[in-house]
């Protein structure tokens, strides 16, 4: 028997169908499941049967390694969250896109069959993405409870139309002052969000680095740059204002001006399942469009 947990952020009407058909597809496979309570009580409330019986799990009645997988129902944000809620257990997650782009939510409403039959049938493969882990030389309380991120840490100014000064440094080795609106710290999986936006290059995500990007530099020459994931980054924000804002995976924090943070790789992964007929270039050629020109007659495949 598969056990499995279920999690959402927000229920909207047009999702009734797929949420149904799943929570079906989970009875008919006697799967064992166990729902997040928010999004239990949203479906309630919304009319809906589905979790009637079943268990439910919070921050209090927390979820354990013996879940097989956890299927996250919304986009990739909701993917993000849902890492929060499995924190450093072995839990796979399998995200069921009900939102807009989709690069880690990677199943389709209309797939929802098909990838619930090779869950359990067993044809998927688990991928793991490294992930940052964040601390500062105060041990500030902030990061207790949000000390890693599968996508990227943000440093952004806070009370001000000014820009920021950011002092970056390699192993303890001085980099650079980046002199910009903020600073992204970012994982190969989080490359394809704010970094992207910000000029910052696609980076596969099997491969070992992380990535500085410059957001609105005003040094020109700041571009981003391609580290090993193994390095250090100490980062320090010059004075300007008292505060600035800290987010990891846009869970955001206030942060005192004096406050260093430590960038290293965390000492675990996330782990995504992937069917075996998604591929992360096919994502970028369907999500992107990468690559595509209307001036072309014919499409290269």
């Amino acid at each position: 028997m598969k056990k499995v947990a279920i999690y959402g952020q927000a229920y909207h009407q047009e999702h009734e169908k797929y949420v149904i058909q799943l929570f079906e597809i989970l009875e008919q496979a006697n799967a064992s499941v166990c729902v997040f309570g928010t999004y239990a009580e949203e479906l309630k409330q919304a009319g809906l049967s589905v979790t009637n019986g079943l268990p439910v799990y919070d921050d209090e009645n927390t979820l354990d390694a013996s879940f097989q997988t956890l299927i996250s129902l919304g986009g990739d944000g909701t993917i993000l969250r849902a890492l929060d809620q499995i924190k450093h257990l072995p839990i796979p997650v399998l995200g069921i896109n009900l939102g807009r782009l989709g690069f880690l939510a990677t199943v389709q409403k209309n797939e929802i069959p098909q990838a619930m039959k090779a869950f359990f049938s067993g044809d998927y493969r688990v991928e793991e993405r490294v992930m940052l882990n964040v601390k500062s030389n105060e041990n500030s309380k902030e990061f207790v409870s949000i000390g890693c991120a599968l996508n990227d840490l943000t440093i952004a100014k806070k009370d001000t139309t000014s820009m920021i000064g950011v002092e970056a440094y390699l192993n303890g080795e001085y980099l650079t002052t980046y002199y910009a609106d903020g600073l992204i710290i970012s994982t190969p999986t989080g490359s394809t969000g704010y970094s992207l936006s910000c000029q910052g290059p696609v980076i596969m995500p099997n491969t070992d680095n992380f990535l500085i990007t410059p957001v609105a530099p005003h040094n020109l020459n700041a571009r981003p740059i391609v580290i090993s994931h193994n390095t250090e980054i100490k980062l320090k924000v010059l004075r300007r204002e008292d505060q600035f804002l800290a987010s990891l995976d846009s869970r955001v924090t206030t942060i005192d001006v004096e406050t260093e943070l430590i960038v290293t790789k965390a000492d675990f992964t996330a782990k995504i399942v992937a069917l075996k007929n998604h591929a992360f270039i096919n994502t970028l050629r369907d999500k992107l469009l990468w690559g595509q020109d209307t001036r072309n007659k014919f499409s290269i495949k």
